[in-house]
This record gives structure tokens, C-alpha cells and sequence, in this order.
């Protein structure tokens, strides 16, 4: 095993990079918004994101108050505890505003089964737009549940 100085250290990682564009789909961000990262290598995707243009973000170890003032919450979640998520995307919650899009990536090795994702998403007041299956894991976005417009009755 080798490890790298921050003073040596090379491009990328290409799986961080198709993370990085999947969760950019799924999210439809503009390089104007304003986006938090969380997770095990939050620092690599901020760089990455930071290396394509998009210089509104930062992450939740840099960011100290949750007051609602992101756009777009991106994790990269690389544990197995499905507790230790749903405690992750607790926190993360208080700094989306009202209208802010979750995007989670999961690992291929992750034992998250889909079902229990959704209910942890849905306990925290939000609700599954969209997501994908990809070779490196799955991705889904989310919107807050009072952020989707009641479907009107007839």
C-alpha cells in the first residue's frame, strides 16, 4: 500500500470522476448554485467539482451552521451502517433550503438494500425523484417533501 503526500498527488481517481458526473446529473446543478459535499472522500469530490467550475462549494467539515443556505447536498457514501447514514443525512438536511436536492451515491459494497434508503430518505422529509444504477454503485436525488407541489384534485 502506498500512500501519497497532498504535495504529490496525482489526478483524479476516474471513479471519483463518474461519481462526480453522475451525481452532477442527477442533481441538474448549475455552477452558480450553492452545494455542500459529505462523506468518507467529500475532500476529492469538492476538488473535483472545484477543478470543472464549480466554485460555490464546500463541505460539511468547513461549513459549521446548518442554516439552509445550500442548493444541493451531494454524499458519497462509502460505510456499511445504514444508522451512520441516516445520522449523516440528519445533519446534512439543515443546510438544504426548501427547495435543496439531496444526491447520494452508495458503493457497490454497501448492504443498504433500496428499500431501507427509501424509508431513510422519507423519514427525513424527503422523497425520490430519480436514480440511477451505475458499475461503481447507485446514485438517487431526492427533493424535501413540502418542496413538491400537491397534485390538485378534480
Amino acid at each position: 500500500m502506498t500512500q501519497s503526500s497532498p504535495m504529490t498527488q496525482s489526478s483524479p481517481n476516474p471513479s471519483d470522476e463518474r461519481i462526480v458526473d453522475t451525481m452532477i446529473q442527477l442533481a441538474r446543478v448549475a455552477k452558480l448554485h450553492r452545494m455542500i459535499v459529505a462523506g468518507a472522500n467529500s475532500a476529492e469530490i469538492l476538488v473535483e467539482l472545484h477543478r470543472r467550475g464549480y466554485l460555490r462549494v464546500t463541505t460539511t467539515k468547513i461549513c459549521r451552521e446548518p442554516c439552509r443556505q445550500f442548493d444541493v447536498a451531494l454524499v458519497a457514501w462509502r460505510e456499511h451502517s445504514i444508522k451512520a447514514l441516516e445520522n449523516t443525512l440528519d445533519r446534512l438536511a439543515h443546510y438544504l433550503g426548501a427547495a435543496g436536492v439531496l444526491v447520494l451515491w452508495i458503493g457497490p459494497h454497501e448492504r443498504i438494500a433500496n428499500q431501507m434508503l427509501g424509508l431513510v430518505v422519507q423519514r427525513l422529509g424527503f422523497r425520490i425523484e430519480s436514480g440511477t444504477r451505475c458499475e461503481n454503485g447507485i446514485a438517487i436525488a431526492a427533493r424535501r417533501l413540502d418542496s413538491v407541489p400537491a397534485a390538485k384534485t378534480a
